[in-house]
């Protein structure tokens, strides 16, 4: 950890530069951190009020729900692939300079929650045009959300050496976690019963989901246990796996570098 805070100037700097360059060779800029969750949003609320697709209440206006989901899912997915994807883009100064590998990580998550800034402003927005009024349960979110980045770097970090060394992991998580959205109560709540509940009920991205959705609507706190004991779990996991890339990353640089 204390590596990690040591290179915090340097991630600034770094994640300064990528926001920079990211912006100033786009020309619809952030808007591009909402079209893929918005557009799944959009595509399930014409299923839903089509008819097509027949869902269960949600205690809140269905495109709320639906709109909070996939833009906390498309956090979620942002962290898991984070790690790997900032460390591919910094091969070139890593196989050069000997800096923290902290940094690399650090600095994806400043612009994580820089472009994540822009997301709550929008879901600010989606709760007063539904007249739905916060309750003091959103005091929660910046500690519910930190345990929903935490989880999703923590799997990104155990991923990344061997996404490095073999990119077909990349492309089995990518479409793994597109399989996975159908398993955790992202667009449409857990059903009553059959098997669909008992995979979401095990499924340890649900009270990540969950939780942090239940929080931001106000809406009744459900899996708190479990979503207490992964906040347990996943910060050594954390740790450990800031450990492995720390000691792994290096070697393979290494071996592309030869």
């Amino acid at each position: 950890m204390g590596d990690l805070y040591g290179s915090r100037f340097l991630a600034r700097q770094l994640a300064t530069r990528d926001i920079k360059s990211q912006y100033r060779q786009s020309l619809l800029g952030i808007v591009w951190a909402f079209i893929a969750p918005l557009s799944t949003a959009f595509v399930w609320i014409f299923l839903s009020s089509s008819g097509t697709v027949d869902l269960e209440d949600t205690g809140v206006p269905y495109p709320l729900y639906v709109f909070c989901g996939t833009l906390l899912w498309s956090t979620l997915l942002d962290s898991i692939n984070m790690p790997l994807s900032n460390t591919n883009g910094a091969k070139g100064i890593l196989s050069k300079i000997n800096i923290p590998k902290e940094a690399i990580i650090l600095s994806g998550l400043y612009k994580m929650l820089f472009n994540s800034s822009f997301k709550f402003i929008l879901i600010v927005f989606f709760l007063f045009f539904y007249e739905v009024v916060p309750s003091w349960s959103l005091l929660l979110f910046p500690c519910t959300f930190l345990i929903l980045i935490i989880s999703g770097v923590s799997l990104g970090l155990l991923i990344t050496p061997l996404g490095m060394l073999y990119t077909d992991v990349a492309t089995f998580i990518s479409y793994g976690l597109r399989f996975i959205m159908y398993v955790t109560p992202v667009v449409y709540v857990i059903p009553e019963s059959g098997i669909l509940k008992t995979i979401m009920e095990i499924n340890p991205l649900t009270p990540l989901i969950l939780v942090n959705r239940n929080v931001l609507l106000g809406l009744d706190f459900q899996f708190l246990t479990y979503f207490g004991i992964l906040a347990l779990v996943m910060i050594p996991v954390f740790l450990i796996a800031l450990v492995i890339y720390r000691v792994s990353i290096p070697v393979i640089i290494e071996r592309f570098s030869a």
